[in-house]
């Protein structure tokens, strides 16, 4: 037997979403068939939802909740009016007052209810949900009508139980895509508190065993709890079936096990039963409980979902209806329901969804997807212990890439600090790739500590890292680092070795256009005017300029060092063509190694550019030169012809001409090179909510100028940038270091 104490209760609201059409269900418990199945009737989303204007009546008093969520609400259900005051309903009327979970005075908003002669809701996160401590604050994701009391009304639509006692909605197409739902759900394990996937502190291994739900919210009551009667009511029936050893009492609240008698876990203990009182993974243990007893909170509902044998001591709106074991006391539903029937009416009809980033209304797939994808960003982030070798300016970000709902790593300046905690932990290191220090590899293979490089990825900020603008994309490779040849890194084994199917190639294809149209490269910046006079019947050849001491020059120019020796390299190769030379911006700035003068660098290029977007000059250029720059990555994004002398990530793959031989072993298409690289390999963080995204929010975050308005760190460094440069250029002049030391191709 095994004692669950899990969270919150399970999910309330009201639309249902198909990935191409969706109802909105305006169902009254004494509607007629014929009336239900017109409010039900699917709209496309061929140019938006269409939506009933709301009639009098469909007014929701927002009560004890803040202006936030009160937008939330309105976000969530436009066919009703939402307000905080009465006069804000006066020409909608008011059909229920509503309240939060958490809110401390519900009593005097259910006399409020009365006096108005509406029901009184109480909504709360529903299935789908964030784990705790992520974002600015946990995002609400889902929202469900916990508790409804008081007479009809049309926010009947909203309550799971009012709407499952009515019929006419329970069409066939429904009722397969809430099945096909229902097995995504159960194969991907993503309901309830699915952020404790693996937690195993002592679920017995051998035969099937009585989960019983203690400590649960339990469904339908006012202060969420379940009885202590009920408690011992079913501690009891369970002792009487199953043996003392196989009987698991979980607690994990953080906060101790809410409404759980004094002594019921000694109790349980002393009898026989194993008691856990920290987090366990819900899905292992109902895919081993033979039984689940429950008084009708989230975890019986979950238990349902997955096909468990489910025994109801309290009235829940998932009891009742045939498909559950009812102890006496438990009311019987007029209908009999299945398990898809019940999952349709409760998450599909009686159940919203917003999306976190943009607070609108989704689709209940599409925060299936963005769990999908927390889901792996949670289980790599609950094992890195310790970072190192992070700059001061970037911790907050990367505590934030980081984070997960077991906090957020330690931060240490020494190897040994760093190994020290790993070690206690029981986790890995991140380390940022360009400042690992010297052994760190080593003496974290010695000791079975796995090592985990960090470095910006490829689509990063408006503005540059060398002035401490914080990045929007990192990528953490487990291997190497992409611009690493020794070794073959993540983003090469992943390229090698997936298969792209047709929707991701589609969704590379759709990122390309959105990167080209809007200008987007790595910085972001310079000016988007190109004043230049271009020569008739020449090549116009780009050739970006990099740090000369960073690490993809060091270790994968092909012993080119310099950026002056690349364009002597390209002008030999290519007399004729018209060349510009375009400097790094990092070297520009004052912050890094690589500048070149400007009289040395028109001995081999025609022009030299600065302070204008690399976007822009992509535009105008048949070709780009470049040793390993990510600038030939974007001119590939631009269908330009790469030549390349080092040996870059998207080198070697057939799209670019490749003068040092770099073979992968595999030809890929350019949609599926950007699939690898910007959507599969890198991590987004968005700079509002501070949650994990796709490239495709961060790329419209890019367009907000406001986001990206530098600090006073940021102001700071860039004068130091400034002062730095200035100084430079007085020591050049006072050394009188003439141009003419260079050799010059043209002599």
């Amino acid at each position: 037997m095994i004692f669950v104490d899990s969270t919150r209760p399970i999910v309330k609201s009201c639309r249902h979403y198909r990935k191409d059409v969706y109802t909105d269900a305006t169902i009254g418990v004494g509607m007629r068939q014929c009336d239900l199945a017109s409010a039900t009737a699917s709209a496309s989303r061929d140019g938006g939802p269409r939506r009933p204007a709301a009639p009098t009546g469909y007014g929701l008093l927002a009560a004890g909740i803040a202006a936030r969520e009160t937008g939330a609400l309105a976000a969530l259900f436009p066919e009703f009016a939402v307000g905080r005051r009465l006069p804000d309903l006066a020409a909608a009327g008011v059909s229920g007052v509503v309240g939060w979970s958490d809110f401390r005075h519900q009593g005097a908003a259910r006399r409020r209810a009365a006096a108005l002669r509406v029901p009184f809701l109480i909504f709360g996160h529903g299935l789908l949900r964030a784990p705790p401590g992520w974002g600015i604050t946990t995002p609400m994701l889902s929202a469900t009508a916990q508790v409804t009391t008081g007479p009809s009304s049309a926010a009947d639509v909203l309550a799971p139980d009012r709407l499952l006692a009515t019929s006419g909605w329970e069409s066939p197409e429904l009722l397969a895509h809430a099945a096909g739902l229902r097995r995504d759900i159960l194969s991907r394990r993503l309901g309830g508190p699915w952020w404790n996937a693996g937690a195993d502190p002592g679920l017995p291994r051998g035969g099937k065993y009585a989960l019983i739900v203690v400590g649960d919210r339990k469904w339908g009551s006012a202060n969420g709890l379940t009885s202590p009667a009920l408690l011992r009511a079913m501690l009891a029936a369970a002792m009487a079936e199953t043996a003392p050893h196989q009987t698991v009492v979980v607690a994990p609240d953080r906060e101790g096990p809410r409404g759980v008698p004094a002594g019921l876990l000694r109790d349980a203990a002393a009898r026989g039963c194993t008691v856990l009182t920290e987090a366990v993974d819900i899905w292992e243990a109902l895919g081993r409980a033979g039984c689940v007893y429950t008084a009708g909170g989230e975890t019986g509902f979950l238990a349902l979902l997955a096909g468990a044998k489910i025994r109801c001591f309290g009235d829940s709106f998932y009891s009742g209806w045939g498909i559950t074991t009812d102890e006496p006391g438990v009311r019987r539903k007029p209908l009999r329901r299945t398990v898809d029937e019940v999952f349709a009416g409760a998450c599909l009809l009686a159940t919203r969804y917003l999306d976190p980033y943009r607070q609108k209304a989704a689709a209940f797939e599409d925060i299936l997807e963005i769990l999908g994808e927390w889901q792996k960003i949670e289980a790599v982030n609950r094992g890195v212990a310790v970072c190192l070798g992070m700059s001061f300016w970037k911790r907050r970000q990367v505590r934030d890439f980081l984070r997960s709902s077991a906090g957020t790593p330690a931060f240490r300046h020494t190897t040994n600090a760093a190994l020290a905690v790993a070690r206690r932990r029981a986790g890995s290191i991140a380390v940022w790739a360009s400042r690992a220090p010297a052994g760190l590899a080593e003496a974290a293979e010695q000791q079975s500590i796995p090592l985990i490089r960090v470095e910006d990825g490829f689509v990063r900020s408006v503005g540059l890292g060398s002035d401490f603008m914080p990045a929007a994309s990192l990528v953490l490779d487990s291997r190497g680092m992409h611009f690493d040849p020794r070794a073959r890194c993540d983003l090469e084994q992943l390229l090698v070795a997936t298969e792209f199917d047709a929707a991701l190639i589609e969704r590379a294809r759709g990122l390309i256009a959105r990167l080209v149209a809007r200008g987007i490269t790595k910085y972001n910046v310079g000016d988007t005017a190109l004043a230049i006079e271009w020569p008739a019947g020449k090549r116009r050849i780009l050739v970006p300029g990099q740090v000369e001491d960073d690490l993809s020059v060091r270790l994968a120019g092909e012993g080119i060092t310099r950026n002056v020796d690349l364009l002597a390299r390209v002008r030999a190769g290519n007399p004729d063509a018209f060349i510009l030379y375009k400097p790094h911006p990092d070297v520009e700035a004052g912050h890094r190694e690589g500048k070149i003068a400007d009289g040395v660098a028109t001995n081999f290029a025609d022009i030299v550019i600065r302070d204008v977007s690399a976007a822009v000059v992509l535009g105008e250029i048949d070709e780009l030169h470049t040793l390993t720059s990510l600038a030939g990555f974007e001119a590939l994004l631009r269908r330009r012809r790469v030549v390349v002398y080092g040996r870059p990530f998207y080198a070697g793959w057939g799209l670019t001409t490749d003068l040092a031989g770099v073979d992968r072993g595999r030809r890929l298409t350019l949609e599926e090179l950007v699939a690898g690289a910007l959507i599969l390999y890198p991590r987004y963080l968005d700079p509002v909510t501070r949650l994990p995204c796709g490239p495709e929010l961060v790329i419209e975050r890019l367009a907000d100028p406001e986001l990206w308005r530098p600090g006073l760190l940021v102001v700071a460094r860039r004068l130091q940038g400034m002062l730095a440069r200035r100084w430079s250029e007085t020591l050049g002049r006072s050394a009188k270091l003439p141009a003419e030391t260079a050799p010059s191709s043209r002599s």
